[in-house]
């Protein structure tokens, strides 16, 4: 039985070689999975599993408890998932990137499993990051391109650094908020369903600090953020202030999201259109999923200027969907901050990129910062050595929901 710990470069054609492995014609070192019988564990293969059990309403997963997969936290769905996984009795499970999106808890139990696993069954954990890689696992290689051949594992130190530039462009339009408090919050709650999510939240965001939220899946990351853009109800009646303004007096949404530029990993789905790299950020100007509106040489130049800080000229005009998982991620963190929001909002920005692409998106970060006054609120459950957030503010659990803490 053997196990293998397999780095990933995002040059790598992944669902390519995740079928070569499952369809038992892979060559060379892992022609041992051949005639085996395998079963992939990854975020999308959950997420299949998830519209399949709501489709037929039918509970596959975890007919112990009852349940659909839906309705478990992350960690908990992972664990599940894996349950499930095992009962088909594979030979081998395909891991792909296990511990993307689990707090630091939750990373520690599904290591442990994953180790008592490989007395059973042969594991094969695809990664894309080397911090992700498996002390217990014997076998370790890495992919560099699409030839799928196995390399020795190597290990490259980033060099986290400020993108070589002069300056951001300016904004074309100065906004028209300059007051000395963005967001505020003061002892806000939400529940839902009589199940308390947050509780008592008290939290100041300023112009041009740069904040990191963290705290573990199922704190109320999503509801924080929910309620700071505007979409969440739950605001209204509760001393919560947007941008200068009580929530529910009178502020429309598209007040509130013209002052914050956000970045989801789920947006690079939304451009798949034949968009050049130009035209998708252009788009920014004009809040639109590609570019229906001539824009102004202004407009274009600083688009220009942009590229310019990125390092990214000579690609303009080739298509977004042509590049690196790694470009189109710093294509759309640009596109969020073309305007100079006063809040720019970057939800999971590194998830699933490999170490080379997590460096670049960093050194735009970390730019951003240092050359503009927009706040930042990043996102994450990791914390990146070349990242320096000013301040953090962690959601910790309780019985009552979760308690908000300033470090």
């Amino acid at each position: 039985m053997q196990h293998w710990d397999i780095l990933l470069s995002n040059k790598v054609n992944k669902k390519a070689f995740i079928d070569t492995l499952l369809s038992g014609t892979i060559e060379g070192e892992l022609a041992v999975f051949k005639d085996q019988k395998g079963i992939l564990f990854s975020d999308m293969a959950i997420e299949k599993f998830i519209e399949k059990e709501y489709q037929y309403d039918i509970v596959e997963a975890s007919p112990d408890s009852h349940r659909q997969l839906r309705t478990f936290s992350s960690g908990e769905r992972k664990k599940e998932f894996l349950r499930y996984c095992i009962n088909q009795k594979p030979d081998f499970i395909i891991f792909d990137n296990p511990f993307d999106h689990l707090d630091q808890a939750s990373r520690v139990v599904l290591a442990e499993s994953l180790k008592k696993l490989t007395d059973s069954i042969a594991i094969i954990q695809l990664v894309n990051r080397y911090v992700d890689v498996l002390d217990f696992v014997p076998n370790k290689a890495q992919i560099m391109d699409n030839s799928f051949a196995l390399h020795p594992l190597s290990k490259v130190e980033n060099h986290f650094k400020t993108l070589q530039t002069t300056s951001i462009p300016k904004a074309i339009e100065p906004h028209s908020f300059h007051e000395s408090i963005l967001i505020k919050m003061e002892n806000v709650s939400v529940s839902y369903e009589e199940r308390k999510i947050v509780d008592q939240i008290s939290w100041t965001i300023k112009p041009g600090e740069f904040w990191q939220l963290i705290g573990p899946n199922g704190s109320g990351k999503s509801t924080i953020l929910s309620l700071i853009t505007g979409d969440n109800p739950k605001g209204f009646g509760q001393d919560l202030f947007l941008f200068g303004r009580k929530k529910g007096t009178g502020e429309s949404v598209w007040d509130i999201k013209k002052q914050i530029g956000i970045f989801t990993t789920s947006m690079t789905d939304l451009f798949q259109k034949g968009h050049t790299l130009e035209q998708m950020i252009l788009s920014g100007f004009f809040d639109s999923i590609g570019l229906y509106t001539e824009p102004t040489t202004f407009q274009k130049q600083n688009v220009a200027q942009w590229l310019e800080v990125i390092e990214m000229s000579p690609l303009k005009n080739k298509r977004f969907t042509e590049l690196s998982i790694g470009q189109q991620r710093v294509a759309l963190i640009v596109r969020a901050v073309l305007k100079h929001p006063p809040l720019l909002i970057l939800d999971e920005p590194v998830e699933g990129l490999d170490d080379e692409n997590v460096d670049l998106v960093i050194q735009l970060i970390n730019t951003i910062k240092q050359e503009t006054s927009v706040a930042i609120i990043y996102v994450s459950h990791r914390i990146e050595s070349g990242l320096a957030p000013t301040s953090v503010f962690e959601l910790v659990p309780t019985p009552t929901g979760s308690i908000g803490k300033v470090k």
